[in-house]
């Protein structure tokens, strides 16, 4: 069993960053899989990245080259570093985690998940 916990969102700037934290429970979790998908007013959930060991990690194009996904196995600790946030960045950003080594975009793929963090950026 592993749970996780978000941390970070909140109101920022268009052209801002923020980064976001998953802390996840248990000494598998640096095993696992994990990755951050969003979900905004409406809209159905979305991939956005995912990192399976420390430098394996697959973003979805409408993030890529902005954010960065990166791990601390040490602190069972994932981050989302997000820059240059544009307004449609705006969602509940929910991190999920599954075993094995392969990163899968869609959320049935993922046995666990994270309460979710708002993340709003303004124009």
């Amino acid at each position: 069993q592993v749970q996780l916990v978000e941390s970070g969102g909140g109101l920022v700037q268009a052209g801002g960053s923020l980064r976001l934290s998953c802390a996840g429970s248990g000494r598998t979790f640096p095993s696992y899989v994990t990755a951050w998908f969003r979900q905004a007013l409406g809209k159905e959930r979305e991939f956005v990245g995912g990192i399976w060991s420390t430098d394996s990690s697959y973003y979805a194009d409408s993030v890529k080259g902005r954010f960065t996904i990166s791990r601390d196995n040490a602190k069972n600790t994932v981050y989302l570093q997000m820059n240059t946030l544009k307004p449609e960045d705006t969602a509940i950003y929910y991190c999920a985690a599954r075993p094995g080594t392969v990163v899968m975009t869609t959320p049935l793929q993922y046995n666990y998940w994270g309460q979710g963090t708002q993340v709003t950026v303004s124009s």
